[in-house]
């Protein structure tokens, strides 16, 4: 039997391509409480605050808001602010802290997606921006929207 691999769309991080270079990029696991994956599953959902950091070996997601339910179970609490574990290979959290102690650099995340069943979290290993650079990006990005109108209007 062939499974195919779907790839669907949860959230984004559009904050995450304007405050920073994105150097590298990685796609990990992560550990979800059971009202967490249905929450996702309706999209209540906030990236935009978090980032991700690298304790005794291992990385967590700080800032990640999932909002729970109204119909979440009684029996437990839901926190939506909680810390969640990121999962991925030792090897590569090793290189990865070698990278992230250099000046500069951080871990933040990108999106959350599915993929054959399991939700995943892409990460992308960034250097942060000055005020400078992101004036830079929003002139670049108005550049190409006058262009757009310009090209649009012409083929009227």
């Amino acid at each position: 039997m062939v499974t195919k691999s779907t790839k669907t769309h949860i959230a984004d991080n559009k904050k995450a391509a304007f405050n920073y270079f994105i150097e590298e990029r990685f796609e990990t696991g992560l550990v979800l409480q059971g009202w967490e994956v249905k929450s996702l599953r309706a999209g209540k959902v906030q990236l935009t605050d978090g980032y991700v950091v690298i304790r005794n070996g291992e990385l967590f997601i700080i800032g990640l808001q999932i909002s729970p339910l109204g119909t979440a179970s009684t029996h437990i609490s839901p926190d939506r602010q909680r810390t969640k574990k990121l999962l991925m290979h030792k090897t590569e959290i090793k290189r990865l802290i070698g990278k992230v102690e250099q000046k500069g650099h951080t871990l933040v995340p990108l999106n959350l997606h599915w993929k054959d069943d399991k939700i995943k979290c892409e990460i992308a290993l960034a250097k942060g921006k000055a005020e400078h650079d992101k004036r830079d990006t929003l002139k670049d990005r108005e550049g190409k929207r006058e262009v757009e109108r310009a090209m649009k209007s012409r083929h009227r």
